[in-house]
């Protein structure tokens, strides 16, 4: 790992149909987005904030981290990414994609995200969450948490809004103690030459089944190896999130 260069980039939309401008929102006196940059820049020597409007530009201009235009014409973070890396730092081996709405994110995640290129295969790293033994069936099955199935090298198998193991013949509610089941932590990391690939890799049948990217990158036989992660992070996806986010604030005085 040591001789791979790690370059950062935050996708920050201003358009969202439940939150428009939420990486402007202000949360104990900052901004998301700063709170986003100031956690990303403390790991990376290299990040860059890629947005498609000007007010997110200049925000970010405005508190001194490093920011670039993009296209507003694409469909995911991740060709964001791609076009991001290119114009600011090509040479970099592995661009970390990290959430803008994410500003309680843990920068040990991000040390994880990169150590998984440990493995010289690994293509696309992204993290897991241990499923708790006494959660209930209902959040088990609940279709926004997607589940994972990863193989005796950490290596994804299979993303899925189902459950994954079906435990045929066994009650329900024991299915959370009869197995360890891992949710889906929404960060990654690419190798950037995977990075270019995947972004002009039309969509499948199973992403287009599960409306889930990253079953895209499984179906035409990419490496993505998992690392799993205790922190329970908190996005941002609605002003009700908001407000449970100046709360935790105040609790832990950040």
């Amino acid at each position: 790992m040591a001789d791979l260069k790690f370059f950062g980039v935050i996708p920050a939309r201003y358009g969202s149909s439940r939150f428009p401008g939420k990486p402007l929102a202000v949360i104990g006196g900052k901004m998301m987005i700063q709170r986003v940059w100031e956690r990303v820049i403390s790991v990376l020597e290299q990040a860059v904030v890629a947005t498609d409007d000007e007010r997110i530009y200049n925000a970010v201009k405005s508190f001194g981290g490093e920011v670039v235009m993009t296209s507003d014409k694409h469909c995911s973070g991740t060709d964001r990414c791609n076009e991001a890396y290119k114009k600011v730092c090509p040479d970099a081996d592995v661009i970390v994609n990290i959430q803008g709405d994410e500003p309680f994110i843990d920068p040990n995640q991000i040390k994880q995200l990169m150590g998984c290129f440990d493995e010289p295969d690994t293509e696309i790293a992204t993290l897991i969450l241990p499923f708790p033994k006494d959660g209930t069936f209902d959040q088990l099955r609940n279709p926004n948490r997607p589940k994972v199935l990863i193989d005796n090298k950490m290596r994804a198998l299979y993303f899925s809004r189902s459950i994954i193991p079906y435990f045929r013949g066994q009650k329900e509610d024991d299915w959370a103690q009869m197995h360890q089941y891992y949710t889906h932590v929404g960060m990654y990391a690419y190798r950037s030459d995977i990075l270019s690939k995947i972004s002009e890799m039309p969509q499948g049948l199973l992403e287009r089944a599960e409306s889930l990217e990253q079953l895209r990158w499984i179906e035409n036989g990419c490496v993505v190896r998992t690392a799993i992660t205790h922190h329970q992070s908190m996005g941002i996806d609605t002003k009700y999130d908001l407000a449970a986010a100046e709360e935790y604030v105040r609790s832990m005085n950040i």
